[in-house]
This record gives structure tokens, sequence and C-alpha cells, in this order.
């Protein structure tokens, strides 16, 4: 099944560099689990990302939102939003695939220690569950934060 972002998506992606714009329009229409864009999932302003982390929602007033090099996305069971893990590592495999035939590098949200996901060898799901081992030996909890991508530089 092929999916493609919906004009309120597009929207959201405005200001969001071009590389990021293409690797998310490419990859919706290879995976498998559609997706979009939230409110905020693309660039944010300073006094935007102050409220998401007044808010708890983020984490850091030095998100990358802010460069407009990242890009968070939501995905869909039919018409519902759904938060479930397991649905973003297929989106990250997606995301995988699209930086691999694109040529740039990303990195995902629920796999930090990887600087660029299309050079991974392996699934995003064992890249998640590769970077948890890594944080718990490290003795440090793991900040997983599956619906980013970012453009790694």
């Amino acid at each position: 099944m092929s999916f493609k972002l919906s004009e309120r998506s597009l929207g959201r992606l405005e200001g969001v560099d071009p590389s990021m714009i293409a690797l998310v329009k490419y990859a919706i229409g290879i995976t498998e689990i559609d997706f979009g864009i939230p409110h905020l999932g693309g660039l944010r302003t300073h006094d935007q990302q102050l409220e998401l982390v007044n808010k708890g929602v983020s984490q850091t007033m030095k998100s990358k939102h802010l460069e407009g090099v990242a890009v968070d996305v939501v995905a869909y069971i039919g018409p519902r939003v759904s938060w479930e893990l397991n649905l973003y590592d297929d989106i990250a495999d997606a995301m995988k695939q699209a930086a691999k035939d694109i040529g740039i590098n990303i990195k995902w949200g629920a796999a930090w220690h990887i600087n660029s996901i299309g050079d991974y060898d392996g699934t995003m799901a064992d890249a998640m569950n590769e970077y948890i081992d890594l944080r718990r030996s490290q003795g440090r909890r793991p900040f997983i934060d599956a619906p980013h991508f970012e453009l790694s530089v």
C-alpha cells in the first residue's frame, strides 16, 4: 500500500530543510504504516519550543526543530493516531531506507547512538533495543523519542 502526506502535513513541513522534506515524502511512499506531521512537528519558533519545554513535552531548548532540520511524525491506524512503539520502528525502517536511497544521514530519536540510520545493518527495532541496552549498561535511562527524526550533520 502506498500512502501520501496530506496537505495539512505538507504545510507543517514549511521551513524545514529541503532534504528532510524529500526524505519524509520518499518514506511515506514506501512505508507500511501511514503517518503524518503533527502540529509543531516541523520548524518551531523559540517561543513554541519554550512552551513545549514548560509543558514537559520537550526536554531541550537546543532542539533541531529550531533549525528546521528535524521532523516529528505521528502514526495512523485508519483515521486514529496511535502511539504504539512498534509502529514507529516500522516507520523508522522506511525512513532508514529513504535515507539510504536518497543519500542523506539522519538520526532517529529511539536510537540516538547511530549517526546515520541508513548505514545501520539491522532493523530499527534492533537499533532501538541496542540503544536501550547501551544506556542501561552506562547506568543511564534511555530517552526514547520514537516520532523524532533529524538530519545528522
